[in-house]
């Protein structure tokens, strides 16, 4: 009988967690130069697949963000209007260069003729050096430090009282231009309603007290709560 192979080190290594990312549908000479001066852009969608990050070589607004969730709001913003003459089309967020589309339609589909047209649009627009943001948002556009400041202010007096029932807690861990970063505590870290309570409730809030907000971002580790949805 052949003995047992004692374990290699090797072996007794721990398994290592895989994360599988969206594929990229759309590329564009990935070999050609930086600065070629060719608009390149990238399209990725969502584990969730209802919406599609658009990754463009150039900055669509630099170190900024700004959400258009109608297309009442993308009046005088270049791409957004012709983004929302697109009938899938639910929000646009824009954040430095890339531009985040959500669907009407919810669940997975097939983006890439949409995607297609969507990337024909901003290469145009960028081409045609159109305004993508509305001059008024650029110039209204209030410095970070007063953003920072109204965004804790509204943590502190509307968004964490409301979690606090649930023992949960939100807190601020960055503002970069007008982009905000929180992080779920206590109740809401791994929370399966973690989701809805972020979309519905603390993007409504800060965008009602804080309209100059553009993108919201959670860097919550759910998978490390007590009851992990993201594992």
């Amino acid at each position: 009988m052949t003995p047992p192979r004692e374990e290699s080190a090797e072996d007794q290594r721990p398994l290592q967690r895989t994360i599988i990312q969206a594929p990229v549908i759309i590329t564009k000479k990935e070999e050609a130069s930086a600065d070629d001066g060719e608009i390149r852009i990238k399209a990725e969608p969502s584990r969730e697949g209802d919406s599609c990050k658009f990754m463009v070589n150039r900055s669509l607004f630099p170190g900024h963000s700004w959400y258009f969730p109608s297309f009442e709001s993308a009046e005088g913003s270049a791409l957004a209007e012709k983004l929302f003459s697109l009938d899938e089309l639910e929000s646009l967020l824009i954040h430095d260069s890339t531009a985040t589309v959500t669907k009407k339609e919810k669940g997975h589909s097939d983006w890439k003729p949409l995607a297609t047209e969507i990337g024909k649009m901003i290469r145009e627009t960028l081409k045609d050096g159109e305004q993508v943001l509305a001059k008024k948002i650029m110039d209204e556009m209030p410095p970070e430090e007063k953003i920072k400041e109204e965004i804790q202010k509204v943590i502190d007096t509307e968004v964490n009282p409301g979690v606090a029932g649930h023992g949960g807690k939100i807190t601020l861990r960055q503002v970069e231009g007008n982009s905000v970063t929180i992080e779920m505590g206590g109740g809401c870290q791994g929370c399966s309603a973690a989701d809805l309570t972020l979309k519905q409730g603390i993007h409504g809030a800060f965008r009602k007290s804080v309209p100059f907000v553009g993108a919201i971002y959670d860097e919550t580790d759910h998978a490390a709560g007590q009851n992990p949805y993201f594992s």
